[in-house]
């Protein structure tokens, strides 16, 4: 049975060619994914440790009210660096003052970063500063600073130039260095402007009594947790120390959990989607390679093979296209890492990553999901194949059962009524488990009931072709009917690709009709200041006020970001004039008034038993606490969040106040064009943020989607390569098959052109059946998760429009090889094949 299996997989090399190239090109993708998450692991541990080699211990403010990563703590007394210093051990203290900081561009504008925008002071031993000065000089004066290498080239800014710095105050500098972190040329994509420490002082520090932290560095024979121990009883009342070690784990914990773990899980998905994909392509070739072999493993069960025998005959030919395979697809999965890290890490996310980290337990998950995975995609045929009776190789039949059994029917529909049911129970109820519960469902539905719907959907998507290209058309047609189980098959995987994609397509118009629907239901007109979607950016509130006082102004409110304890537990919280934001959004109080005090959503009130009247505790991230009594509870949480805090309670606990947006309603008859020139010329100073109408805005705030979606579209783009593979096979197969039908047809007739041309119909037809079964469920799932979720359901016409058309034109690209093969055999073989 080993030489015949050998001799079967050679003289089938080219039929099961497409099944090899679909398992490659999964495991490829998904040994790429897990290498590039090990490569940006390692990575981020490396960042962190860097940015603590050499210190010994970190003495900062215990209180932490966030978790994200990047986010300043609370300040402290800066008396601690006196009495640090006289701790035995230490032998060098650093004070740390660290605040916003925007850096301001050649052109007067902020330049963009994604990641925190921090200001501070330049710390003079090189042991405890992780940055190396790689031109020009240290600061010393306090206007002059030192920038990152990657921010001064994306400002345009070299030494010696002047520029400002906002902290939040527009504080011209000169930049006299140009700063290096380690061998990368910034943090990440944070970026860090670092003054003399007097600079620091003047004009960061909300008080010059106050300091970020102090940085130590233990003398030689003290250990880390030696020196801690000796600083912390001489630590202020609300300070900790931590040694260097602890501090670099937490960062590296803080980004494990949050950014790489949902990036780990979004590479994960789409590598499932892309070997799922592969698995109907290659249940679908085996099914068809069985079939036709049908009368084969009958001749080898009446010569005395047994049952066993044949299964294990249709396994090793699996087995072996797994393996070689995914070998192959190990090989390929290191270049795929490779253009995984370009494209997406160092070209989307601006990180530079050296090297990757290929590590054997990753190859081996990889080997083992590949093997495994076309195994159970030909389980189901190799049994098939085992089933035969022997007498079958006495008579002629069929290559296929040509329709699906009443029991396949009848399981499909019920398991179709339990799916549906679920999905549009959960949306109503807004259940996300439910409804993703109904979704996945709804995979295995269009598995049982594809051979069913593949008979009229095929007579329905054919008709036109049926009709407008003759005879062609019309075999095209029939041929995908006749044999609904092989077209479902082939569709399937197509069905799988469109279905995920257009999923996407609904996640995003979603998002985008929240926004909308947002800023809508709330802010009914005028002009918006957007300082933009980083927590750490933003502009001055004096420039709120000062738009306030434009004569054709009626009335501006600007709100910011932040971060606090509310009873106890850790919120993200909105802060600003409670009253002034009442005169220009639409919060829909439902029950007291909107005043200088804390305003909550009608949600979180719900949530956790407030009304007005209610005293919460309030701990800020200074450590100070603060009991504040619920005014307001208002329904509209869209643009303030659940927890709106006055300005007035918060300035008094935190840093330099930034304001992330700004609402400007405009008095009756003034012009919008003459008020946002004059609001324009006052936000100049404050880094230009942009002055938009409400239309404006919502589109700067979904700009992302459309990268959002090339991302998508680029990463599910193999998913549809493997499916339009496996209908090129399954054309190719069938017409192998019908190898002796095509000579038939030629002979009584038909032209080549004819028989290339009924074949492209045939795998249009198909690619049709896919996308239309594919997008039809991605529409559906996506309704109910977004409706689950609280967001509005929509769909992008445009993309999905786009989506329909790709799919007939790669309907097209995917018979080019197999209609070209049937019209090239000459007449007389084809009839005399077997």
């Amino acid at each position: 049975m080993r030489s015949l299996a050998i001799k079967e997989l050679w003289g089938r090399r080219r039929r099961l060619a497409a099944a090899l190239v679909g398992v490659f090109l999964g495991v490829a993708f998904l040994t790429g994914t897990l290498v590039l998450g090990d490569t940006l692991s390692r990575s981020i541990d490396g960042f962190f440790a860097r940015a603590y080699a050499d210190t010994d211990v970190s003495v900062r403010n215990a209180t932490q009210v966030t978790n994200a990563p990047g986010r300043l703590r609370g300040e402290i007394d800066a008396s601690a660096v006196d009495r640090i210093a006289r701790v035995p051990g230490a032998a060098n203290v650093q004070p740390v003052i660290q605040g916003s900081g925007q850096l301001l561009a050649e052109d007067g504008t902020v330049i963009n970063a994604r990641g925190p925008r921090t200001a501070g002071n330049w710390i003079d031993d090189p042991a405890l500063n992780p940055y190396r000065v790689v031109e020009g000089r240290a600061p010393r004066a306090p206007d002059e600073v030192v920038i990152d290498r990657r921010f001064a080239r994306d400002g345009h800014l070299r030494v010696g130039d002047r520029t400002a710095v906002l902290t939040p105050r527009r504080t011209p500098v000169t930049v006299v260095g140009i700063t290096r972190f380690g061998d990368q040329d910034a943090f990440g994509q944070a970026q860090f402007t670092a003054f003399s420490l007097e600079g620091a002082r003047r004009h960061v520090a909300r008080d010059p009594s106050r300091i970020t932290g102090v940085l130590v560095r233990a003398a030689e024979g003290v250990s880390q947790e030696e020196l801690a121990a000796r600083i912390r009883p001489v630590l202020p009342q609300g300070a900790e120390a931590v040694t260097g070690r602890v501090l670099a784990r937490e960062g590296q914990e803080t980004v494990e959990k949050g950014f790489l773990s949902a990036f780990r899980l979004a590479l994960a998905a789409f590598g499932a989607v892309a070997l799922l994909v592969a698995a109907f392509s290659i249940h679908n070739t085996f099914a068809i390679t069985v079939a036709q072999r049908t009368r084969e493993s009958a001749l080898l069960r009446a010569v005395g093979a047994s049952r066993r025998q044949v299964l294990a005959l249709v396994a090793a030919e699996a087995l072996v296209v797994g393996v070689v395979a995914t070998l192959a697809g190990l090989a390929g999965g290191i270049g795929c890492a490779h253009l995984l890290k370009t494209l997406l890490v160092e070209g989307a996310a601006g990180l530079m990553v050296r090297g990757l980290a290929i590590s054997p337990a990753n190859l081996l998950i990889a080997a083992l999901v590949g093997v495994v995975v076309t195994l159970l995609a030909a389980l189901s045929p190799a049994v098939r194949a085992s089933r035969v009776a022997p007498l079958a190789a006495m008579r002629e039949v069929a290559a296929e059962r040509t329709g699906p059994s009443a029991a396949r029917a009848v399981a499909g529909v019920t398991l179709a009524v339990v799916a549906l049911g679920a999905v549009v129970a959960g949306a109503l109820a807004g259940s996300l488990p439910l409804t993703g519960g109904g979704a996945v469902m709804l995979l295995a539905v269009m598995v049982m009931l594809g051979p069913v719907a593949a008979r009229p959907a095929a007579t329905l998507a054919g008709a036109p072709a049926a009709r407008l290209r003759g005879v062609p058309g019309r075999l095209a047609r029939d041929n995908a009917a006749r044999g609904p189980r092989r077209t479902a098959g082939a569709a399937t995987a197509l069905m799988v690709g469109v279905g995920v994609v257009t999923l996407m397509t609904v996640f995003a118009g979603s998002l985008r009709a929240s926004v909308e629907d947002g800023v809508a239901g709330s802010f009914h007109g005028g002009l918006i200041i957007n300082g933009g979607t980083n927590d750490t950016g933003g502009f001055g509130t004096d420039l709120t006020d000062a738009v306030a006082r434009l004569p054709q102004v009626e009335a501006a409110a600007g709100i910011g970001r932040g971060n606090a304890r509310l009873a106890g537990e850790n919120a993200g919280v909105r802060v600003g004039d409670p009253a002034r934001l009442g005169r220009v959004l639409d919060l829909e109080v439902t029950a007291g008034a909107l005043s200088d005090t804390l305003a909550v959503s009608q949600e979180a009130a719900a949530e956790r038993g407030w009304r007005v009247g209610t005293a919460v505790p309030v701990l800020y991230s200074d450590g100070s606490r603060q009991t504040l009594t619920v005014g307001a509870v208002y329904r509209n949480a869209d643009v303030t969040g659940d927890y709106l805090i006055p300005r007035t309670a918060w300035n008094a606990h935190n840093g330099r106040s930034l304001d992330g947006m700004a609402f400007v309603k405009l008095r009756p008859g003034a012009s919008e064009a003459e008020a946002r020139d004059a609001i324009s010329a006052l936000a100049r100073p404050h880094g230009a943020p942009p002055v938009q109408d409400r239309d404006g805005y919502v589109a700067a705030q979904t700009s992302d989607m459309g990268t959002f979606l090339s991302v998508v579209y680029g990463m599910l783009a193999l998913a549809i390569v493997i499916a339009l593979l496996g209908i090129a096979n399954t054309l190719s197969l069938s017409v192998h098959e019908r190898t002796r039908e095509l000579g038939l047809l030629r002979a009584v007739g038909a032209t080549r052109p004819q028989v290339r041309s009924m074949v492209r119909w045939e795998a249009v037809i198909v690619a049709l059946f896919g996308t239309a079964g594919g997008a039809g469920l991605g529409l559906f799932a996506g309704w109910g998760l977004t409706r689950a979720m609280g967001d509005p359901f929509a769909a992008l016409p445009v993309q999905l429009g786009m989506i329909v058309v790709v799919g007939a034109v790669a309907g097209v690209l995917a018979s080019v090889r197999p209609a070209r093969r049937a019209a090239a055999r000459g007449v007389l073989d084809s009839i005399a094949a077997p």
